[in-house]
């Protein structure tokens, strides 16, 4: 690990995750990406991928329990919830909030990259500091972990309907609510090839209904489904929404 100062990983530690690990040297690999051994093989040969796979499987067994003893559902819908909890923008995002950014080991390279570059690394390392938890403390104490930051995230998905695939999703309301099935336009694209942006707008009936952009026509016709399923679920009334159910207790 070389002669890193770890003292800013131990106050992380203690402040934000509220207990002193046994090897501080995990929780250091845990937030430094391959490019930085790249970069700095004289210091470190050691980056978080091999604790990435294992926070991977630990995250999603903790989500798979948490799941299967707290709601009746069949496979698929339980499949699709898990999924929507563990997704790069959920964990992605509890990573940000947990605020281990600061310490992420990156090259310079990408430490310049794109936004959705960023968040891939923050959810890869948020996987990452799970593998070290797990090994360090114990199964219980990073299932508390994964509780606190990535669990508490259900009813918010549930209420937006955010487990579903959003393409689909807005499909199905559109032809409820409104009555049509609903179409993509792109309406912009800029960038040079190896960097393009596009904006696509969703189209109900005759309208612009919702607005999506991103590097892929794919991708913005997803930001716009997920802006329309947002509008046509407010047109909503009454319970005909799609109901989760609890199990009983």
């Amino acid at each position: 690990m070389g002669n890193i100062d770890t003292t800013p990983y131990e106050e992380f530690a203690k402040e934000k995750l509220g207990f002193k690990f046994n090897d501080i040297n995990l929780l250091v690999t845990a937030l430094t990406h391959r490019s930085y051994v790249n970069e700095h093989r004289a210091v470190t040969r050691e980056h978080n991928e091999r604790l990435e796979y294992l926070g991977d499987a630990v995250l999603e067994l903790v989500a798979s329990d948490f799941l299967f003893r707290e709601y009746d559902e069949p496979e698929g819908i339980m499949t699709a919830l898990r999924s929507a909890l563990v997704r790069t923008e959920s964990i992605g995002e509890a990573g940000y909030e947990l605020g281990y950014e600061p310490l992420v080991r990156l090259s310079k390279g990408e430490k310049n990259g794109s936004e959705r570059a960023h968040e891939v690394i923050m959810a890869d390392c948020f996987e990452a500091v799970i593998g070290a938890i797990y090994l360090d403390q114990g199964y219980e104490v990073a299932r508390d972990f994964i509780r606190k930051h990535i669990l508490v995230k259900i009813d918010t998905i549930i209420e937006e309907g955010s487990w579903r695939d959003p393409k689909s999703y807005v499909q199905e309301l559109a032809q409820r609510i409104k009555g049509v099935t609903p179409s993509y336009r792109t309406i912009r694209e800029d960038g040079p090839d190896h960097d393009k942006h596009f904006t696509v707008a969703l189209i109900v009936g005759d309208e612009n209904f919702a607005v999506g952009e991103g590097h892929s026509k794919q991708d913005a016709q997803t930001e716009a489904a997920k802006l329309g399923v947002k509008k046509l679920r407010k047109m909503l009334k009454g319970s005909d929404e799609f109901d989760i159910k609890k199990k009983q207790a």
